[in-house]
């Protein structure tokens, strides 16, 4: 990508980010280093994508969020919603995607040199064509998941019917905001997500022609019914990166539910959020564990019973304020962001190499 547009375009989503106040201060950096990676490759494909993923996730994120506030509770107490992104929610969506981004942009390298040591014109190096260029498909596999996935989340619990748990058997309701809890329009919205992305990436995709056929890096022409199957594969695709993400939360993320008013706690930048069993003094001190802390006090009476006048004004400290929802506590919603991210690339790219019959051990060969 040229310079002469790369730079002030990574400036002007700095200073987005920083207005909005869309990402944290480490989160403006990580973003700004992501975007220099991206503007490195030759095609403009790889930035447009970055830029309209951070565009389309920041604009779903503010809709109804007064509403989306009162739906959950963050791990301190507060009213939930989405605060700013950290560092660490960005690489986890974009990581995969600038490793993959470096490698085309090695793999188009070698082909330009590949055109001058023979000396002929590089004008069709840098079509797109099939074969190596697999690592396209990985790049935009995983904008078309990771933008699936936040409109997911972010219209998905506006739904009016409660969210089902993927992961149950019985499919039960669970509170909003559970990891793992699926509803259908927000299935709807992950796919309407991916749809944008793979857009974009068939706006932007130099796709091969009459004028580069036969050269180095060139490659059939597409007709519209190979366009039609690339786009709606990785679509699709993309809207199952969603659905993966919520197997891998509902299994591997646990869900956190306070008792008192049964909305789901979110950790902040997607960290993991302890349960709470007790905040009475003994509990903490170890004397007073177990189920029995939580029915009745030192003195045999039950601390919850309303027919006693006399309780403490503590009533009620005794009662776990924090309990697990679903999932198992192993990783926390970046962990399994970046992971979704990760497999929905890697198979994109296996899947497209079995399809047009190319081994991925030649992905880096010109």
């Amino acid at each position: 990508m040229r310079a002469i547009i790369a730079v002030p375009a990574t400036l002007a989503l700095v200073y987005r980010a920083y207005s909005h106040n869309s990402l944290t201060p480490l989160g403006i950096f990580a973003a700004a280093v992501t975007a220099t990676v991206h503007a490195i490759h030759p095609w403009n494909l790889p930035f447009v994508l970055l830029v309209v993923f951070f565009l389309a996730g920041t604009r779903v994120t503010k809709i109804k969020a007064d509403v989306k506030a009162g739906l959950t509770l963050h791990s301190q107490g507060s009213t939930g919603g989405e605060g700013p992104r950290t560092h660490v929610q960005v690489l986890a969506n974009s990581l995969m995607s600038s490793i993959l981004t470096l490698l085309h942009a090695y793999q188009l390298h070698v082909r330009r040199d590949a055109i001058l040591s023979h000396g002929e014109i590089p004008q069709g190096s840098f079509c797109y064509k099939w074969g190596g260029d697999i690592l396209v498909v990985g790049i935009i596999a995983n904008y078309a998941a990771v933008c699936a996935d936040t409109f997911s989340s972010e219209l998905g619990i506006l739904s009016r019917t409660s969210p089902r748990l993927i992961t149950s058997w019985s499919l039960r309701k669970v509170p909003r905001g559970t990891n793992g809890g699926v509803t259908l329009w927000g299935l709807i919205a992950g796919l309407l997500g991916s749809m944008i992305i793979v857009a974009a990436s068939l706006m932007f995709l130099p796709f091969c022609g009459e004028d580069t056929k036969g050269k180095i890096g060139g490659g059939e022409i597409w007709n519209v019914n190979q366009k039609a199957t690339l786009a709606w594969g990785l679509a699709i695709w993309g809207a199952l990166g969603s659905l993966l993400d919520s197997f891998l939360g509902g299994w591997f993320q646990r869900s956190v539910r306070d008792v008192r008013s049964g909305k789901i706690v979110e950790g902040e930048g997607g960290v993991r959020v302890l349960t709470v069993e007790s905040h009475s003094h003994e509990h903490k001190e170890g004397s007073n564990t177990g189920k029995e802390s939580t029915s009745q006090a030192d003195d045999g009476k039950n601390p919850y019973d309303p027919k006693d006048k006399h309780r403490a004004s503590h009533f009620g400290d005794l009662k776990p304020t924090r309990i697990a929802e679903s999932g198992w506590d192993l990783l926390d919603n970046n962990d399994v962001n970046f992971l979704m991210a990760f497999t929905m690339s890697i198979s994109a790219m296996a899947l497209a190499g079995w399809y047009w019959e190319v081994p991925l051990d030649s992905i880096l060969k010109a």
